[in-house]
């Protein structure tokens, strides 16, 4: 599931729908996801055992880890799993993989500091900022934020694959810091408003 995703009902009219059951906590979708913080440490340890075939490893896992956060999302929405767990951990471990391997990687000297700082720095702050503004509505997930996303996963992925392809790994990375950034302002202007429109919202109630 992804972290900007639609709560169950929104938009319906709460008289005329009946109010949908939230799903049990023990489902496929929150599995995968607790599947996916699971392979954070498996990710990490491989990356930073030295050996070609340690790095093939890596990738393999870190590309298992991201194939079940597409998994997750589309089965919560398709079989009604969503659910509050969900909603909080599948962006925490969306972060926990992607900033781990960024971090890693810099750790490594494979990747330059300030790209996993802008980086991290854009996703901690968004989604503090989502909190911020959660009781004035949910953004919901753009074009922008899901490209943005496959954008990360495969830079890192380069990054992480042995071989020369630092032509490929520059591209792909510079894109998705530009993406990164974009997508992030962009949030930032979309939340304002909510915050806005919400407080104005408030005060003409009189609360």
């Amino acid at each position: 599931m992804t972290a900007g995703e639609e709560p169950i009902g929104a938009g319906r009219d709460p008289i005329a729908a009946p109010a949908v059951p939230q799903a049990g906590l023990l489902n496929i979708a929150n599995l995968l996801t607790v599947v996916r913080l699971l392979l954070v440490p498996v990710f990490l340890w491989l990356l930073f055992t030295d050996g070609t075939w340690w790095r093939i490893g890596a990738l393999a896992v870190f590309a298992a880890a991201s194939f079940t956060d597409r998994v997750d999302g589309q089965l919560a929405r398709s079989r009604n799993l969503v659910t509050d767990f969900g909603k909080i951990a599948d962006p925490i471990a969306d972060k926990a993989l992607t900033g781990s391997a960024l971090v890693g990687l810099s750790l490594l000297g494979d990747l330059w500091w300030w790209v996993t700082i802008v980086i991290l720095l854009r996703e901690v702050g968004i989604t503090l900022l989502r909190f911020v503004v959660i009781r004035y509505g949910v953004i919901a997930a753009s074009r922008g934020g899901k490209l943005k996303t496959m954008l990360q996963v495969l830079a890192i992925g380069f990054y992480v694959m042995p071989g020369p392809i630092d032509v490929l790994r520059w591209v792909t990375m510079g894109a998705a810091v530009i993406v990164t950034v974009v997508t992030g302002l962009d949030y930032v202007i979309k939340a304002w408003r909510l915050w806005v429109d919400g407080r104005a919202s408030r005060t003409a109630d009189g609360r």
